[in-house]
């Protein structure tokens, strides 16, 4: 029987690992003297990427590696087979992530100062046991608060390769908001122009 070839390896590793795999964890897939270059590995996962071009999987590259994962114009569909389990998130969780991923690294302090409402425990805990924040350090001042940071975990969740791929604040703006313009008729003027 023939080897496979690098392209049929790193579509099983890829399929078998359920989380997204670096060159270097490709790499470790083989034997030292005999591991292909990160440069082979690369084409390789390019050449798979191209077989699933138009297909129902895709092979993506996020902060961590790649993965095969579903196409994003799927998702509605295979969103589905999760309805029950979905995992909700309050409004207080996701501005603290936002403000985490666009501030960071941030004290809890300083989250509370922008949502202008105290950050609860349990808010906190929610996002490390997710894996998506972390402690990075602290802050040198008087009680040395905690520095919270993003980890790969939330750029591998969210689809992003770094944080330069996160949208622009502007961009997230309601575009009627952006310039809101104001009316400055009174009531009545309408009619008696019209």
């Amino acid at each position: 029987m023939a080897e496979p070839s690098l392209k049929h390896i790193v579509e099983g590793a890829l399929l078998a690992a359920g989380e997204p795999l670096s060159l270097e964890r490709l790499r470790g897939l083989f034997p030292e003297h005999e591991a292909p270059q990160p440069a082979e590995i690369r084409a390789a996962v390019e050449e798979l990427a191209g077989d699933y071009a138009g297909r129902g999987v895709e092979v993506t590259e996020v902060a961590s590696g790649y993965r095969i994962q579903v196409s994003e114009a799927l998702a509605p569909w295979v969103g589905r087979l999760w309805e029950g389990r979905a995992g909700r998130y309050s409004r207080a969780v996701l501005e603290t992530l936002a403000i985490i991923a666009y501030r960071q690294p941030v004290t809890r302090g300083e989250i509370e100062e922008v949502r202008g409402v105290s950050v609860s425990t349990t808010i906190m805990r929610t996002l490390q046991d997710r894996g998506w924040v972390r402690v990075v350090g602290h802050r040198d001042m008087p009680g040395r608060p905690a520095l919270y940071g993003t980890t790969r975990a939330f750029l591998d969740y969210f689809n992003l390769r770094g944080l330069d791929e996160l949208p622009t604040l502007m961009e997230l703006r309601d575009p009627d908001q952006a310039h809101p313009e104001l009316d400055l008729q009174l009531p009545g003027e309408a009619e008696e122009r019209g």
